[in-house]
């Protein structure tokens, strides 16, 4: 084995055992080697009320794109952090129009697959990628079962300092990690005319969002996965 590969291990070996490191501004790695979150502790989440969100709508989106400086392109290399999708019930033709994004997972298999770590969940139950960790093996895009990451395979510019990105990496989205850190709602929620996204900390159960789920039926997407994601939807 080269000294350089020996090297690269002995970092990464580390990097891992680190308990609260910045990567980047309003980013830490919290409680990486025992990330999982109790009851105790936040867990950030989010309802989405399908009823509200509009057909053809794209405000969410676009708040999206605005506020991590993605390009708002549609082919296959260009980068979605969450995008619009229409469902159908085939049992009664009901048509549901509802925004997907990474699920916040408290199960996530994109960290399970990842290779170097660079995949992981805070302890507040927000999946990220360190892009100083990611090698562009894009297992765990393979892994995610809502097609929710996306690889970067262009030169990126004029990029939000508190959003890094970097070309030849894995990224999705961070429930706009850096605005929630500032105690700020995620860009989508604030954006979605109809309200139709609701934040908030799943593990309150005086909060708003707990609240609602106790009360007002709503599902997982693939809840058969046992993923046990951090994004319900309302209506489905």
């Amino acid at each position: 084995m080269s000294e350089i590969n020996v090297q690269r291990r002995q970092f990464l070996k580390m990097s891992m055992g680190v308990a609260a490191v910045s990567i980047a501004p309003g980013i830490f790695l919290f409680d990486m080697a025992h990330g999982k979150a109790d009851a105790n502790k936040v867990r950030w989440g989010m309802l989405i009320e399908t009823a509200n969100c509009a057909e053809g709508c794209n405000d969410c989106v676009t708040a999206c794109n605005t506020e991590n400086g993605l390009s708002g392109g549609v082919s296959s290399t260009d980068s979605q952090w969450i995008r619009k999708i229409e469902i159908k019930d085939i049992s009664t033709g009901r048509e549901t129009s509802l925004p997907m994004m990474c699920q916040h997972c408290e199960h996530p298999p994109c960290v399970d697959v990842c290779p170097t770590g660079a995949s992981f969940k805070r302890a507040d139950g927000i999946v990220l990628v360190d892009k100083h960790l990611c090698i562009g093996c894009r297992y765990c895009m393979m892994a995610c079962p809502y097609k929710a990451r996306s690889f970067v395979h262009e030169p990126l510019q004029n990029q939000n300092p508190d959003v890094p990105r970097g070309r030849g990496t894995v990224e999705s989205c961070t429930m706009c990690v850096h605005r929630i850190d500032q105690g700020q709602q995620p860009a989508c929620a604030v954006a979605c005319p109809n309200k139709s996204i609701l934040f908030g900390n799943l593990n309150d159960p005086d909060s708003e969002i707990a609240t609602r789920i106790r009360t007002v039926a709503s599902a997982q997407v693939r809840a058969d996965l046992g993923l046990n994601p951090g994004v319900r939807y309302q209506g489905l």
